[in-house]
């Protein structure tokens, strides 16, 4: 057996139970499975009403409307429409307990203006679907108090699928809005589930940079993308053409993705996401110990960027790579609504959010690694390799959930 290869296994049989002990029980398969999303859609009505378009996840919102759970005539109908996957059936059903679904919803999701407006049905459900999931679509229109009507100020709250029904771990809902010449996005959550049509535009900057800045620390596949990225990393440049190559190839399919330009299933995006933790971080141990330790790992490089040769191949893996992970970005939200500056500079500033919070852990772990490895490159190197070897055997364990759906 060669000596890079003992190398691997010593670290491995080290350095794996040892994260994943840290790291607690394995979260699970899905990146993003354990919330849920409603997207709603607010406008003027014609006859000086409010108009909601509300999309919600369809087995979600039958479970939760079930009065009495699985005894529920709701929940039995519900589920086997669900079961069966006819779309028809699934509007039927909601249909057959209108006065049920409706009753959820509205003690959830409110609009006030001069008071409390008054919501009706406008038309049956109809259904649709976000990200290969089914989604019901309920419109209602509301009746507000004189007061609130024309260029008044309406407050728009949300409380839908709380996490005390134990169904989900938390629920945001993505607001559009054009009411009374104001127009914007707004994203709510239960710690922030209202907000007014005429806040200044400083509080819409930050709920968005909110949302994009926790999007990335809760989905821990993607720092753990990062700290690979990290690990790989010997010099200054090349984190920072690795961050910036990441960076420019996931801004530009998160904004495809999220303004409906394109579409890639969710059970394609989130098994390459969990590969491309393995292999960024793999491809780093492996080069680590087959090279051992040597005084040019922290010298200059020559050739394009600084980098050589297995430095721009590296570069255009994690590109690649980058392009996946905006698409699993966007799945955050799932907007689709028609082309605005408006909406184009909501989902900028998701971005920057997410941009902030990589910019913040670069900061902290890379001059410590770079520290360690000045100080004993032997020391930095199974520092990195253990770092990557733990990364990389999540990224499997993910790999596999995902892809065959465990």
């Amino acid at each position: 057996m060669s000596r890079p290869v003992r190398r691997l296994l010593v670290i491995l049989a080290a350095a794996v139970p040892l994260f994943l002990a840290l790291l607690g029980p394995v979260p699970s398969a899905s990146a993003h499975g354990f919330s849920s999303t409603v997207y709603a859609r607010v406008v003027d009505a014609d006859d000086g009403r409010l108009r909601t378009e509300l999309r919600l996840e369809y087995d979600l919102l039958v479970v939760s409307a079930a009065d009495t759970g699985k005894d529920d005539p709701l929940f039995r109908t519900g589920t086997d429409a669900f079961e069966n996957g006819d779309s028809r059936d699934r509007a039927a059903a909601l249909d057959a307990h209108r006065d049920t679904v409706v009753g959820y919803v509205t003690r959830r999701f409110t609009v006030s203006g001069g008071g409390a407006c008054a919501p009706a049905p406008a038309g049956g459900f109809r259904m649709g679907e976000e990200e290969g999931v089914p989604y019901a679509l309920l419109t209602l229109d509301w009746t507000c108090p004189p007061d609130g009507e024309g260029g008044g100020d309406h407050e728009i709250r949300s409380a839908l699928f709380p996490d005390a029904e134990g169904y989900v771990k938390g629920t945001k809902t993505i607001v559009t809005y054009t009411v009374g010449g104001h127009s914007g996005s707004a994203a709510l959550d239960s710690a922030h589930p209202s907000f007014s049509v005429t806040q200044p535009w400083t509080a819409r900057f930050w709920e968005f940079f909110r949302l994009g800045a926790e999007h990335l620390l809760g989905g821990i596949d993607h720092i753990l993308f990062l700290l690979a990225l990290i690990a790989g990393s010997r010099r200054p440049r090349e984190i920072v053409l690795a961050a910036t190559g990441f960076t420019l190839a996931h801004s530009v399919t998160f904004l495809l993705a999220a303004l409906g330009l394109v579409e890639v299933p969710a059970r394609i995006v989130e098994p390459v996401i969990a590969l491309s933790i393995a292999v960024v971080a793999g491809w780093h141990l492996w080069r680590a110990l087959g090279r051992g330790v040597h005084a040019t790992d922290l010298a200059p490089t020559g050739g394009r960027f600084g980098l050589d040769r297995a430095g721009r191949l590296r570069l255009a893996v994690v590109f690649c790579f980058g392009l996946v992970h905006g698409l699993g970005f966007a799945g955050a939200l799932g907007i689709e609504a028609a082309w605005s500056w408006t909406l184009l500079w909501s989902l900028l500033v998701f971005n920057v959010g997410i941009e902030a919070v990589q910019l913040a852990v670069i900061a902290v772990v890379f001059p410590l690694l770079l520290l360690v490895r000045r100080r004993s490159p032997r020391a930095g190197l199974w520092m990195t390799g253990a770092l990557c070897a733990g990364v990389a055997a999540m990224g499997l364990v993910w790999f596999a959930q995902r892809l065959f759906e465990v």
